[in-house]
């Protein structure tokens, strides 16, 4: 089974409106002590926890995620992976992928991330149209993230993705068009295209709940979608996940698919959340008490759940269902099997699929498949 590394930087130079991730500014930081190098020293301190428990599996895929992992510069990006490298070894043709802002980087950053041996990296665009952007709280200008595209294709990175955030109040589908006109410009290989959620405790719930704003709309959002599949699919390419696609041999994130395909993996940092062998646990959330924890010795976890197998075949079900290749009807009871038939029916679950033994979304289905799947779990008792 593949195995993957997740590293997570709580860092960001301000919070986006609509983030709910945990993440903190310079001013929440302040008088903690916590510190990008107090955090390296602890990452480092993890991974070799880590190795002592999971034993010798060279790592197949690596994802620094955040936060804003750019922020941190392309030295400390390196000498993460080269935490890993000795922790554990990289297997041959490993993924290595980090996020970033656009507004945190420059071709010396992109240089500088290629020679550490990063092959991917995932930029976080959400929209081309200006106020779309000032909505969300993002800072970057619309073409910086086209520029930085370019940028890291320059330096080498064989990988790139552009994120999209779409149903944001106020964007219309010329502003959508324009931003997929963008993406289609900037030759990447992956978009992510997520519908925005106004997520409890954010300062965009507060402006919603104010009325300054009116929440996003799902008859909209199911729209913005359809468009976005029509322009990506007519420009080469295919969705792989829901909210994926990808162009392109090897394109589609292989670290992301180990979470759906229900691999192993470790998260190191500040709230990262692991998984082996049906075991899963997180970490304490606070830099400044990961790091003293790590810095005396000891485990930085916070809580952990066994999973049962219905749990995991649960879990199969809700992310394998997501999967363009879909999920084996095998997983499903007789009760599942006939729900999936019913799916079929309505247009929801591709019929020719199903008849060859897996339970594969339609386009409709995708648009409900949370639906899909509660129905099929609804008809498969734990």
């Amino acid at each position: 089974m593949p195995f993957g590394i997740y590293v997570h930087v709580p860092f960001c130079a301000a919070r986006c409106g609509y983030c709910d991730f945990n993440t903190y500014t310079p001013s929440e930081l302040a008088g903690s002590g916590a510190s990008p190098e107090g955090w390296l020293a602890a990452v480092r301190g993890e991974l070799s926890l880590a190795a002592a428990v999971a034993g010798p599996r060279p790592v197949d895929t690596v994802f620094v995620g955040g936060g804003t992992p750019s922020l941190i510069g392309a030295d400390r990006l390196g000498a993460v992976l080269d935490a890993v490298r000795d922790a554990f070894g990289l297997a041959p043709g490993a993924e290595v992928t980090t996020e970033a802002n656009p507004e945190s980087t420059s071709p010396e950053f992109f240089a500088g991330i290629a020679e550490a041996g990063f092959t991917r990296v995932s930029l976080g665009m959400q929209s081309a149209a200006p106020h779309v952007l000032r909505v969300l709280d993002r800072r970057h200008t619309p073409g910086r993230a086209i520029a930085a595209v370019r940028e890291a294709r320059a330096a080498g990175i064989e990988h790139v993705n552009l994120d999209l955030i779409y149903a944001t109040p106020g964007e219309t589908v010329d502003d959508l068009r324009g931003s997929l006109d963008s993406v289609l410009a900037a030759d990447v290989d992956h978009v992510s295209a997520y519908s925005l959620i106004v997520e409890d405790g954010t300062a965009l719930a507060r402006r919603v709940a104010r009325g300054e704003l009116p929440a996003p709309d799902d008859d909209v959002a199911a729209e913005r979608y359809e468009l976005i599949d029509d322009v990506l699919s007519a420009a080469g390419f295919a969705w792989y996940e829901v909210s994926n696609w990808a162009r392109g041999a090897g394109a589609a994130c292989r670290h992301n698919l180990g979470y759906w395909c229900d691999g192993d993996w470790w998260g190191a940092g500040p709230g990262a959340h692991s998984h082996l062998a049906g075991r899963r646990w997180w970490n304490v959330k606070h830099p400044a008490r990961y790091a003293a924890l790590l810095a005396a010795g000891q485990s930085p976890e916070a809580g952990a759940e066994e999973l049962t197998e219905a749990e995991r075949a649960t879990e199969r079900v809700m992310l394998g269902l997501r999967l363009a290749a879909g999920l084996p009807a095998g997983l499903l009871d007789e009760a599942g099997r006939a729900a999936a038939g019913q799916a079929a029916a309505e247009g929801l679950l591709d019929p020719v699929a199903l008849a060859a033994g897996r339970a594969v979304l339609t386009r409709r289905g995708r648009l409900l498949a949370d639906r899909v799947v509660r129905d099929l779990l609804a008809a498969t008792p734990a």
